[in-house]
C-alpha cells in the first residue's frame, strides 16, 4: 500500500501545473513556493506535493525506489486534479516528469524541465558508487545543500536503472521548455541538450543560463522558469 501523500492544491483555469521536486526534496523549496504564488496571481490551477518518504507525507525514505515516486506523481494526476497538466520537474523530477509524461499521454500537454536529470543512476554515479551501492545497499554523500548527507539505496538506484529513458527516446508531442544552468555541477548542460534531442516533439527548446548553478532559485532564474511555463501553456495545440 503507498503512504498518504501531503499536498496543496491551487484551484483555478485548466492545465493544471503540477510541481515535481528533485532527489530527497519537498513541495517548500522556492521554486514550487514561488510558482504557486504566480498562479494563484494569475488564477491558475496548481498542485504541489511531497513524495512518499519525503517531506509531509508518510513513508520511510529508505524504502522509496523511482518507481514509486513515479507512481505517487501519477496517482496525484489521476486522483487530485482532473483534465490536462502541465509538468514542471526539477532536477529528478524531471525524470519523474517524463515518466509521467509517458504513463500518462492523454493528460500530459506540456513539460517544463528544470536541470532535468532523467538516467542519473546510471551517469550520476561512479564504478565505485555503484559497487557500494551493490554491495551495501546504501552510499550517502555529502550535502552541499544542508547538513545531513545524502542517502542513496540500492532499491532507488536499481529502481532507476529500470526506468531509463534515454536511450529509446520519449514518445511526446507537446511544447516542452528545458531551463539548465551552464554552471551546473550536478546536471552537465550538455546532458540537457542531449535530452531535447530524445523527444520526439518539434516544439522542443533548451535555455541556457550561463551562470545558473543546478539549482535556479535566483529571482532572475525563477522568473525565466515561470515564463517557460507561460510558454508552454500559450504554445498553440
Amino acid at each position: 500500500m503507498r503512504p498518504n501523500l501531503a499536498y496543496h492544491h491551487t484551484a483555478g483555469t485548466g492545465p493544471t501545473i503540477v510541481f515535481l521536486p528533485g532527489y530527497a526534496s519537498d513541495m517548500t523549496g522556492a521554486k514550487a513556493l514561488t510558482l504557486e504564488m504566480w498562479a494563484r496571481a494569475t488564477g491558475r490551477a496548481f498542485l504541489r506535493f511531497d513524495y512518499g518518504g519525503c517531506g509531509a507525507s508518510e513513508g520511510d525514505f529508505a524504502e522509496q525506489s523511482l518507481a514509486n515516486w513515479r507512481d505517487d506523481a501519477l496517482a496525484m494526476i489521476d486522483t487530485a486534479v482532473a483534465g490536462p497538466v502541465v509538468l514542471v520537474g526539477s532536477s529528478m523530477g524531471g525524470w519523474i516528469m517524463l515518466l509521467t509524461a509517458i504513463a500518462r499521454p492523454d493528460r500530459v500537454v506540456g513539460m517544463v524541465g528544470i536541470a532535468p536529470a532523467p538516467d542519473f543512476t546510471d551517469w550520476g554515479f561512479t564504478t565505485q558508487d555503484k559497487m557500494t551501492l551493490l554491495q551495501t545497499g546504501r552510499l550517502e554523500r555529502p550535502n552541499p545543500y544542508g547538513p545531513a548527507p545524502t542517502l542513496y539505496t540500492r532499491t532507488f538506484w536499481s529502481s532507476g536503472e529500470a526506468n531509463r529513458v534515454l536511450a529509446r527516446g520519449i514518445d511526446f508531442d507537446g511544447p516542452v521548455r528545458l531551463v539548465q544552468g551552464q554552471r551546473d555541477t550536478d546536471v552537465p548542460w550538455h546532458r540537457t541538450v542531449h535530452l531535447a534531442d530524445r523527444i520526439r516533439s518539434a516544439d522542443v527548446q533548451t535555455w541556457l543560463v550561463k551562470d545558473g548553478d543546478h539549482r535556479l532559485s535566483r529571482d532572475p532564474d525563477i522568473a525565466l522558469i515561470i515564463r517557460a511555463v507561460e510558454d508552454v501553456i500559450d504554445a498553440p495545440c
